[in-house]
């Protein structure tokens, strides 16, 4: 183990630090939504919860009975959001078929174009009040925004999974990254390139397209933390009180980032904890600071795998967005034809130097299995 890497699992310790450590060297199988799960008592038809019972649908069970094919709907933040969309979809589309080889599914997927939570909900409300939902995952916007909806849906005997956004419903599964982990999963990460390099960084600086969201602060204070334990005279030129807010708008990410790293030249490592890191590539290749100041970044991009080669962007953590739209199918369907519930299983997956053209290769397959 390398000296940043002991000093961080010494500083984190536990269960929590073991999971970090092993998190960046996850295992690169095509997916990590497992194939079976815990059977609870009574399921499909009645499963005692922490906040109650849940009471299969009578319409829903009598589907199950005669083993018809039921309507599963998947919602998610936006179809025409550049990375992310084409990356759900093609999920949604591989989650069909996997549900469809447990269980027979109709599967239709709704979103807004752009982000939109109020929108988001009426499209739920629309096909949950024309009775066209037997099953649903729900990727939210917040990780309250759609709690009501879920809560409703659960109450209407309706089985409810969500994705992608940690989630405070009454979900059986919320299968999606914990943000403190991935924090302190890029801050290992981060330490062992450190290492490996031997570019000994002791300024840092966060950011992100919604600093104030409670994944975004997560991730921050995971990586803020996990850094200056392993490095105690580490500077933060921010934090997650106050990170950088970039937008998820590229030309405004550039902007913002050559203004903030203009300002801040004695930043040497900036993360961004969504898709904005290779614009912030950008700005470090545009002031000439090229091998002086580094970023990290979430979520595989082009630009990102770009990025790493040209030694700029120390790594990405891929939270495998494919998984997360594809969870549905495979959880509605082991749910309503076997009776279990599928676990939460996502880990990050890092993508470093030596990673990048087998990155390459399964962001264009799953970009061109989207279409």
């Amino acid at each position: 183990m390398t000296k940043h890497g002991a000093c961080l699992l010494a500083a984190i310790g536990g269960v929590f630090a073991l999971t970090a450590a092993s998190a960046w060297a996850a295992d690169n199988s095509a997916s990590q939504i497992p194939t079976s799960g815990e059977k609870p008592a009574g399921a499909p038809n009645e499963v005692k919860m922490p906040w109650g019972t849940f009471k299969l649908a009578e319409r829903i069970a009598a589907k199950v009975a005669k083993h018809e094919k039921i309507n599963y709907v998947f919602s998610y933040q936006g179809s025409g959001i550049p990375l992310f969309s084409p990356q759900y979809a093609a999920g949604f589309k591989y989650g069909c078929q996997a549900g469809n080889a447990i269980y027979p599914l109709e599967c239709t997927s709704i979103a807004p174009v752009q982000t939109n939570p109020n929108e988001q909900v009426s499209q739920i409300e629309a096909k949950l009040a024309a009775g066209q939902i037997d099953c649903i995952s729900i990727e939210p916007t917040t990780s309250d925004a759609t709690t009501a909806i879920v809560n409703k849906i659960m109450a209407q005997g309706i089985p409810a999974f969500t994705v992608g956004v940690t989630s405070r419903g009454h979900e059986f599964t919320n299968f999606t990254q914990l943000p403190p982990l991935e924090g302190a999963t890029a801050a290992q990460v981060a330490l062992k390139w450190m290492d490996d390099t031997g570019n000994h960084l002791k300024v840092f600086a966060v950011s992100g397209g919604d600093p104030a969201e409670f994944w975004a602060q997560g991730r921050m204070k995971g990586f803020r933390e996990a850094i200056q334990k392993a490095i105690p005279d580490a500077t933060f030129v921010n934090t997650e009180a106050n990170g950088l807010n970039t937008s998820y708008e590229p030309g405004k990410t550039f902007d913002t980032y050559k203004a903030f790293l203009s300002a801040h030249p004695d930043v040497q490592l900036i993360e961004n904890v969504d898709i904005g890191a290779e614009h912030a590539d950008r700005a470090i290749r545009e002031l000439n600071r090229v091998g002086k100041t580094f970023s990290i970044g979430w979520n595989v991009s082009k630009g990102q795998l770009d990025g790493i080669d040209a030694g700029i962007q120390v790594a990405l953590l891929d939270q495998r967005w494919p998984d997360q739209a594809a969870f549905g199918g495979p959880a509605c369907a082991q749910f309503l034809g076997n009776g279990a519930v599928l676990a939460n299983t996502q880990t990050l997956k890092a993508v470093t130097k030596a990673d990048t053209a087998e990155a390459r290769a399964q962001l264009n397959s799953i970009m061109s299995s989207g279409n």
